[in-house]
C-alpha cells in the first residue's frame, strides 16, 4: 500500500445507535467524522479548499494564508497547509481549549487568540488581508467548503445506507457540511429531509452558531434546509456525555447538539433512517468542563 495521510480523509464509519434511540421503527446512524486524520469533519473542507486554490493558482508556496476559526477547521487547515508546505496563521477566540491551540501549533501553524470571539477573529483576519497582503480561504464564503461534502460526505452516506436515508441531521456552524450533503442527497432523492441544529438564544455551543445577519455565512442557502431545531448548551453537554457513556462515541459538544436533535426527531417519526454527523472527537475538549 502506498496511501498517504490525505488518502485517509473521508470514508468514515456509519454506526447504529444501540442505546439512545428507543424507537424500534427508526434506525439512527452516527457518522464518525472524528476518524478523519485531523480528528474532525473539517479535514474534508480544508483539503478541498487548499487543493482547489492551488490548482487554480489562487495561492502558491509564497502565499501567507490566514483564517479565522473556532477550532476544528483550524486544525484541519494547519495539517493540510503543512503537508503542502504552506504558511498559515490561524485566529481563534481566546477561550479556545489548549488542546486545539497546541494541535495547530504542532502542525506548524501560527496561532493568534482574539478577545472578541469568532466575530472579532473574522474581522482581524479580514484586516490582515486588506492591509498586509495575507490570503484568506474564507470557509464562510468559499464554495470549495460545501463542495467537499457534495463530493464525499453525501455520496458516502447514500452509499452506506443503500439509498434508504430519510433524514440527515447536522450542526450548523460555517454550514458547509449541511449545504454540500443536502445538495447531493436531494439530487438522489428530493424527499430526504435535511435538519439543522442551532443553539437556543444565549446558549454557547462550540461549533454551532446562530449567526448575526451580517456574519451569516455566504455559502448558506436556507432552501437547502427543511427544518431547524434549537438545542440548549445544557442539552448538548448532557448528550455528549451520554454518547460517550452509553454508545461509546467520544465526541464534542456540537455533536451532542446534533444527536439531541436526531433523537428528538426519532421520537416523533413513525419510521425512517436518520444519519447524524458526529463532527469530531472528545479528546480536544478534555481541558474544558464538558466532561467534568
Amino acid at each position: 500500500m502506498n496511501s498517504t495521510i490525505i488518502d485517509q480523509i473521508g470514508n468514515t464509519p456509519l454506526v447504529r445507535s444501540t442505546k439512545l434511540n428507543t424507537n424500534p421503527n427508526v434506525t439512527l446512524l452516527f457518522k464518525l467524522e472524528g476518524n478523519n486524520p485531523g480528528g474532525s469533519v473539517k479535514d474534508r473542507a480544508a483539503y478541498n479548499m487548499i487543493k482547489s486554490a492551488l490548482e487554480r493558482g489562487d495561492i502558491d508556496k509564497e502565499s501567507r494564508l490566514i483564517e479565522a476559526t473556532s477550532g476544528n477547521t483550524g486544525i484541519a487547515l494547519a495539517m493540510i497547509a503543512g503537508i503542502f508546505g504552506l504558511s498559515i496563521e490561524l485566529v481563534m477566540p481566546e477561550n479556545a481549549t489548549k488542546e486545539r491551540v497546541q494541535t495547530m501549533s504542532a502542525f506548524g501553524a501560527k496561532v493568534t487568540l482574539h478577545p472578541e470571539g469568532i466575530e472579532g477573529a473574522r474581522d482581524y483576519a479580514e484586516e490582515k488581508v486588506t492591509n498586509e497582503g495575507f490570503v484568506m480561504l474564507n470557509q464562510f464564503a468559499n464554495d470549495d467548503n460545501w463542495k467537499a461534502h457534495y463530493k464525499s460526505t453525501g455520496p458516502e452516506i447514500w452509499r452506506d445506507t443503500n439509498g434508504t436515508i430519510t433524514h440527515f441531521v447536522s450542526a450548523m456552524g460555517t454550514t458547509g457540511t449541511i449545504m454540500g450533503t443536502s445538495t447531493f442527497l436531494k439530487e438522489q432523492n428530493k424527499d430526504v429531509q435535511i435538519i439543522g441544529a442551532q443553539p437556543t438564544d444565549g446558549s454557547k455551543i462550540p461549533g454551532i452558531r446562530k449567526w448575526p445577519k451580517e456574519y451569516l455565512p455566504k455559502i448558506f442557502d436556507s432552501n437547502k434546509v427543511d427544518r431547524i431545531f434549537e438545542v440548549s448548551a445544557e442539552e448538548a453537554t448532557i448528550m455528549a456525555k451520554r454518547l460517550a457513556k452509553e454508545e461509546g462515541i467520544f465526541s464534542g459538544m456540537s455533536s451532542g447538539g446534533a444527536a439531541t436533535v436526531a433523537l428528538r426527531l426519532a421520537s416523533e417519526l413513525e419510521s425512517g433512517v436518520i444519519v447524524s454527523i458526529v463532527c469530531d472527537r472528545g479528546d480536544r475538549y478534555l481541558s474544558s468542563d464538558l466532561f467534568a
